[in-house]
C-alpha cells in the first residue's frame, strides 16, 4: 500500500490525482500549513528530512520525494504502458522535458512573485515599508513579470502543436504541469487571452480521476 503524506494546498494534490489515474490503492496522511507562515508542520520532517510535501512511502520502506520524481517513478513501476509515451519516440522526449520544465522553469518566477507580493503586504516598521515596497515592485516589473509572461507564451504556443503537453495523448507530464498552470491562473495573470492554456485547465478539471483526487485530498486553494 502506498501512503501519500499530503499537505493542504500543495503540489501533493497532483500525486493524489496520479494515483487516481493509475487506479492504485493508497492511504493519505493529512498535514495542515501554519496559518501565519504557510509552511508545512515540523512533523513532516519525521517522514523526510526537508519536511516538505509531497512524500510517498511504501510498505517495503521506500520513501519518494520531489513531485517530478514521484510521478516518473510511479508511472514506471505501476503504469503498465499508461500515462507515458513509448520509449525512444519524439513524444517521450517531450514528456521528459515537461516533467522537468514544470518545477525547473515554470514555477520559479511564480514562486518569486508570491514572495515579493508578501513583502509588499507584510507588517514592518513604517520607515522601512516604502523602501521594501519599492524594491518589490521594481523586482516584479523588471524581472519576475517578464519571465512569467515569457513562460506562459511558450506554454501557449506548445499547446498549439498538440492537445496535451507531450503529444496527442494525456500523460504524467500533464499531471506534473497542472500545478504551475493552476498557479499561473491563481496569481500569475493567466486568463482568457491564452485560450489554449485555459482549455487545458478545463480538460484536466473535467477528468473523473482529478475530481476523485479533490474529494480525497480536501480543499485545494489554487482553485478557489
Amino acid at each position: 500500500m502506498l501512503t501519500v503524506h499530503h499537505l493542504n494546498n500543495s503540489r501533493s494534490q497532483r500525486v493524489l490525482w496520479l494515483l487516481e489515474e493509475l487506479e492504485l490503492p493508497y492511504e493519505i496522511v493529512h498535514y495542515q500549513r501554519d496559518p501565519q507562515t504557510m509552511l508545512a508542520p515540523a512533523s513532516l520532517r519525521a517522514v523526510h528530512p526537508l519536511g516538505k510535501s509531497p512524500v510517498v512511502t511504501t510498505d517495503d520502506g521506500l520513501t519518494l520525494a520531489e513531485s517530478g520524481a514521484i510521478v516518473e517513478t510511479l508511472i514506471e513501476r505501476f503504469g503498465n504502458g499508461r500515462l507515458a509515451p513509448a520509449p525512444g519516440t519524439p513524444d517521450a522526449v517531450r514528456y521528459r522535458y515537461w516533467l522537468h520544465f514544470a518545477e525547473g522553469s515554470a514555477m520559479s518566477p511564480l514562486l518569486l512573485k508570491l514572495v515579493f507580493d508578501r513583502i509588499e503586504t507584510t507588517k514592518m516598521p513604517f520607515f522601512a515599508k516604502p523602501i521594501a515596497k519599492a524594491i518589490a515592485s521594481k523586482t516584479k516589473s523588471a524581472f519576475i513579470h517578464p519571465n512569467i509572461v515569457s513562460h506562459l507564451n511558450f506554454m501557449e504556443s506548445e499547446l498549439g502543436k498538440s492537445e496535451w503537453f507531450a503529444g496527442d495523448a494525456f500523460t504524467g507530464a500533464d499531471i506534473q504541469m497542472s500545478f504551475p498552470v493552476e498557479a499561473a491562473q491563481a496569481r500569475g495573470g493567466l486568463d482568457a487571452k491564452r485560450p489554449k492554456l485555459m482549455a487545458y485547465l478545463e480538460r484536466i478539471h473535467a477528468r473523473p480521476a482529478y475530481k476523485r483526487a479533490l474529494e480525497r485530498g480536501g480543499p485545494y486553494g489554487l482553485l478557489s
